[in-house]
């Protein structure tokens, strides 16, 4: 019989248990929960939930889960006994998984606590509901300040040789503030980082942020792993897709918060959370857990890559990005927020949301266009949010040819479908990714390749973006 697997298990499915398991379930759909009643059990998969029937003071049943990689093990039964046995079964077996219990009298807590439990819960008056909300609280405060003191000892080995913090490529406010997040941290142990791209800072909010900032980045061009002790990839999870590393480049440190395939993604540390609306929240915590002081230019730089990211609080936002941004606030530069806000707009993006409006395609809710030849990446995006905003668009997908390559903007508000998938499903996991309202692709122009007649190139481009999007939608291109 093969392990059970799952982030968290819940053995005893109490009030105290059941609600746990609720709030877990907000998190993650990866629990576990073991109860002896088999009634009651049945009751729990009928309401969707992962249960098995078992005693959970029996090695046998606890031995059935893969304890090793479980995060975080509640045990809530009322039977006090079969708790301890739980306890010392599962500390043995997991000395470093975060083990919360339960108890009715101070003296169980005592003897719980020696014998190895993190957090002991004695019943109260207070609502169930809002036990296990401080419970969860509690574990994911202790996981927080986990990752960010390993982040920190993993950094600290680099010594005296150098630190690469690579970002995606024509990098964005998120991945540019969350290097210098990163940076910082090493700066904190004396350890020399650098902060090194591919491609161009294009968007003029873009450039105004690292002037006026006065950031300081390398656009590589002759990159060696061998000049560095350890890499890290900041908002860009595998070597070679969307980043300046060649393919296979051994990775030591991985932090994003877009979705990715783990199994495709090798680190020493990896901290990925789709959740999360902005890199430079994740970054934003770590500062906050190792108490390194953030200074104010660093502080506007966050803030700002937070506001970009959730479009103001208005896109994938957690209340993790609400709590960093209040965190921020007070800290950031607002004379220089509101100047890269409102820089002065590019002929170049005027130009591609006239385009962009000219050549749409509207199926039912679905806008798509075709801008033509590009400089500016960062154009699409813009073009792809203004058209979002048309009466009776739910979602839009505008793309353009650079010298080499089709780039596309996909964007939705549509919350029945994910465009970040639809994107991945139509491009490839290697060409595409995002999230359910935002997401890009960029696609060698290798593939429509066997002519240099630029409005041939167009048509090729355009007849196989199109239909590849509509075929995954479960739309077919009309012919003419």
């Amino acid at each position: 019989m093969k392990p059970i697997k799952a982030i968290y298990a819940v053995l005893g499915s109490g009030g105290i248990g059941l609600a746990l398991a609720k709030e877990l379930e907000t998190r993650t759909k990866n629990i576990i929960l073991v109860d002896n009643d088999a009634a009651k059990v049945e009751t729990l998969k009928e309401q969707n939930l992962n249960a098995v029937q078992g005693n959970i003071g029996d090695n046998e049943i606890l031995s059935s889960l893969d304890i090793q990689n479980i995060e975080s093990v509640f045990i809530m039964s009322s039977d006090i006994e079969a708790n301890k046995k739980a306890l010392n079964f599962i500390r043995k077996k997991a000395p470093d998984v975060q083990i919360v219990t339960r108890v009715n009298t101070y003296q169980e807590k005592e003897e719980m606590e020696a014998a190895g439990a993190d957090l002991v819960v004695l019943p109260s008056n207070l609502p169930i509901k809002a036990i296990a909300s401080a419970i969860v609280q509690y574990i994911e405060k202790m996981k927080s300040v986990k990752l960010a003191q390993d982040l920190k000892k993993l950094i600290s080995t680099v010594g005296e040789g150098k630190l690469a913090i690579i970002v995606h490529d024509n990098p964005d406010p998120d991945a540019i503030s969350s290097a210098m997040g990163l940076k910082e941290i090493a700066n904190s142990v004396g350890v020399k980082a650098e902060i090194l791209y591919r491609g161009i800072i294009g968007h003029h909010e873009n450039k105004a942020f690292v002037n006026l900032l006065d950031i300081e980045m390398d656009q590589s061009k002759d990159f060696k792993a061998s000049d560095y002790k350890k890499i890290a990839l900041i908002e860009s999870s595998v070597p070679g897709v969307n980043n300046l590393l060649p393919p296979g480049t051994k990775v030591s440190i991985v932090i994003d918060h877009h979705q990715a395939n783990l199994e495709e993604v090798e680190a020493e540390y990896i901290d990925i959370r789709p959740n999360i609306g902005a890199t430079a929240t994740i970054m934003t915590k770590y500062l906050q857990e190792l108490e390194i002081p953030i200074k104010t230019e660093l502080a506007t730089a966050l803030l700002y890559g937070i506001k970009v990211d959730t479009n103001d609080f208005r896109r994938n936002t957690d209340p993790a990005d609400m709590t960093a941004a209040a965190y921020l606030f007070p800290l950031a530069n607002h004379d220089i927020l509101n100047r890269i806000e409102a820089p002065s707009k590019s002929t170049e993006s005027i130009d591609i949301l006239g385009e962009a409006i000219k050549n749409r395609q509207i199926k039912g809710s679905y806008l798509i266009s075709n801008v033509g030849t590009i400089r500016d990446r960062d154009t699409l995006a813009q073009a792809a949010d203004y058209m979002l905003t048309l009466e009776g668009i739910t979602t839009t997908l505008v793309f353009g040819l650079s010298e080499d390559t089709i780039y596309i903007s996909g964007r939705s508000r549509d919350d029945r479908i994910n465009i970040g998938k639809i994107l991945t499903d139509a491009f490839g996991a290697d060409k595409a990714g995002g999230h359910a309202s935002l997401a890009g692709a960029q696609i060698p122009l290798g593939v429509f390749s066997g002519t240099k007649d630029k409005q041939t190139l167009l048509k090729l481009a355009e007849e196989a973006v199109v239909k590849r999007f509509l075929t995954v939608i479960g739309m077919k291109k009309e012919t003419n």
